[in-house]
């Protein structure tokens, strides 16, 4: 081996963590530190945005008939009208107004949290982050085990190739990250290809069986004999069907990833990082036009597949057993045609997990690791896209790449954001005092805590995935939390006219401060606390000191940007005064600030904490202060390995 290898590899170490990095085809992720920002989004029109939700919406055609049909029998096209009226009068206008109150991709969940300040409200963004973890990494690994499904019934797929649904899922899965590892701009193209071809190869099998309705009014007559026959009550049957709904949740999925792709969506050029009126109007258009074109291939499917398939065909491996228009599309089309349709099938389902992979890539970063709860790294893309592939890989393995034992921590998942989506729309509701607007989305979240509840006691297997979720991510939250507690964890420092005055007038000098925890705040206060400081510690000149005093407001909070305020006290005491979430990482921030700006190391004096230090850590952990000298000095040593550039901690 040549002296050159180490090199050799460690170059091509530093490629791969540049590559890793990289925020996809997009620009580099931004990392000024420990601190960096989540990537900026290219931007695309709505109707291209559409089409990247649309693929696990607009993909639950390949199953929801057959599902409708197995749950509600000849009730089928009434349950499924009773969705179509949730969703046109339920989750739509729920989401349109989370485009509206959370237009940054937080979706429904930063709306709740507002309503929560402190560990209650991050503890409520790791369970909400745990069923849309349940949501959108189920949504890969079913739809990829559904492709699989589709195509093992395929007629023309060679039998020797067929059982082995685990590898194929897998297979399914890789390709699957592997094209948000080249970039989220080539997913949306490879989305909009796909959500064509498949709502044109539906649309003619719609309008065949359509046309096969019309024609042969025997069949009409069949289904509405065996309707009458079995529910000759029509109010007993608007009662079954709503019984029955529960079961058909799965075709709500995609209106969470919708809002969480938002930053995506291209807006007006006047838009502002506060009022982004286009980028808004453009997600609700989203929104609608999806759920007006999934409503209309809802009912008519539904129709055609109840009336012109045989019950029992429905059955569990029965040839329309999840694949209900597929089966016409073989029976009445011809096997070439049915094999194109199974093969767009095949694709869109395969594709259907890149909205959930959005999502996720969407959400994490803007919680997280703002929480101190994920590494920095996890502010770019592909380490992210990787850790979700495995995630899935294992999901697969786990569940043998099984759609029905997946299918109830799916619909549990997509349940309980939407019907988090209702509540916080009801809360803004009642916050703007909007009467009407309370009392119809207090009735919409009504609807859909009982459409969750029925699912919950019939599958609650859904629970107990999502609770191993959510129990994953807050174990790993809270130790990435532990891990990180002593970064700097400042954004940015920033200091008022006075307080730069009073550094300024310092320079060229020694910079002393005096860490003070104020009370009454008047000169003898700052008197006494002088005099104390220059006798434990041994200094004799009081003419360079500066007072800093800290305020703590949210202690669960994590990142924070500084902002300093001078006043002075009685004509000869200066005071510095700044707001964090922890009083040790803002003295060190400051204290660099001040080393920068002046080219001298400052001196901070502290007092030594009483109490046990194991007390103090766990109440710097938990309330941000605690064992505040030592903890400042290990937050400056770290960040600042050269000792020569490194402030001074003084502790008497």
């Amino acid at each position: 081996m040549t002296g050159d290898a180490p090199v050799e590899v460690d170059g091509r170490a530093g490629r791969l963590r540049e590559w890793l990095l990289r925020a996809g085809a997009e620009e580099p992720v931004q990392h000024p530190g420990p601190h960096g920002r989540p990537p900026e989004h290219r931007h695309h029109p709505w109707w291209k945005v559409m089409c990247l939700t649309g693929v696990d919406y607009f993909s639950t055609l390949g199953y929801q008939p057959g599902i409708a049909a197995l749950a509600a029998g000849a009730l089928s096209p009434v349950a499924t009208l009773v969705l179509v009226l949730v969703t046109l009068l339920g989750a739509l206008p729920v989401y349109r107004r989370v485009a509206a109150e959370s237009p940054h991709g937080e979706g429904s969940i930063a709306m709740l949290v507002r309503l929560l300040s402190y560990w209650p409200g991050k503890l409520l963004v790791l369970v909400l982050l745990g069923f849309a973890a349940t949501d959108f990494i189920i949504t890969i690994t079913l739809s990829a085990a559904d492709a699989t499904a589709h195509i093992d019934e395929n007629p023309f797929w060679p039998s020797a190739l067929k059982g082995h649904e685990v590898l194929l899922t897998l297979l399914l899965v890789a390709l699957l990250g592997a094209v948000f590892l080249k970039g989220f701009t080539e997913a949306i193209g490879i989305a909009v290809v796909l959500v064509a071809v498949y709502l044109t190869l539906n649309a003619v099998v719609v309008a065949d069986a359509l046309w096969r309705v019309v024609t042969h009014p025997s069949a009409v007559e069949d289904w509405t004999t065996a309707l009458t026959t079995g529910h000759g009550d029509p109010w007993m049957v608007v009662a079954l069907s709503l019984l029955v709904f529960p079961k058909l949740a799965l075709g709500l999925s995609g209106f969470e990833t919708g809002v969480a792709v938002m930053p995506s969506v291209r807006g007006d050029p006047r838009d502002t990082e506060a009022r982004p009126l286009g980028r808004i109007r453009g997600t609700r258009r989203l929104l609608t036009t999806a759920a007006v074109i999934m409503s209309v291939f809802l009912i008519t499917s539904s129709v055609t597949t109840t009336i012109l398939i045989p019950p029992e065909a429905f059955q569990p491996g029965g040839p329309a057993n999840g694949r209900a228009l597929a089966y016409l599309a073989h029976a009445h089309l011809g096997e070439a045609f049915g094999t194109v349709y199974d093969l767009s099938t095949i694709g869109i389902l395969w594709f259907a997990g890149a909205s959930a992979m959005a999502g996720l890539l969407n959400l994490v970063p803007r919680y997280l690791p703002r929480y101190g709860m994920a590494p920095t790294w996890a502010r770019a893309v592909r380490p992210l896209v990787l850790v979700f592939t495995a995630v899935a890989f294992l999901i697969t393995v786990v569940f043998e790449a099984s759609v029905d034992a997946q299918g109830g921590a799916y619909a549990t998942g997509v349940l309980v954001l939407i019907t988090s989506a209702a509540t916080a729309v009801t809360l803004a509701a009642v916050r703007h005092r909007q009467r009407g607007r309370t009392i119809a989305f207090g009735t919409i979240a009504v609807i859909f805590v009982y459409t969750t509840l029925a699912n919950v006691v019939e599958r609650p297997d859904g629970v107990k995935i999502a609770a191993c979720f959510i129990g994953g991510i807050i174990v790993v939250s809270l130790l990435s939390r532990l891990s990180r507690a002593f970064e700097l964890r400042v954004d940015r420092v920033e200091l008022d006219p006075v307080a730069t005055r009073m550094i300024s007038e310092r320079d060229g000098r020694r910079i002393r401060l005096i860490a003070h925890e104020p009370d009454g705040r008047d000169e003898a206060e700052y008197q006494a606390k002088l005099a104390q400081t220059m006798a434990d510690n041994d200094f004799p000149d009081a003419g360079d000191v500066l007072f800093v005093e800290v305020r703590v407001t949210d202690p669960s909070d994590f990142e924070t940007e500084l902002v300093v305020t001078g006043r002075l006290v009685g004509g000869q005491h200066s005071v510095l005064s700044v707001t964090s979430s922890a009083v040790p990482n803002a003295l060190a921030a400051l204290l660099l600030e001040i080393r920068d700006r002046t080219g001298r190391r400052p001196h901070i004096y502290f007092e030594w904490t009483e109490g046990g230090p194991g007390r103090n850590v766990l109440r710097y952990l938990a309330f941000g202060q605690g064992e505040i000298a030592s903890v400042t000095r290990e937050i400056l040593r770290r960040h600042e390995p050269d000792p020569r550039r490194r402030p001074h901690v003084h502790a008497g």
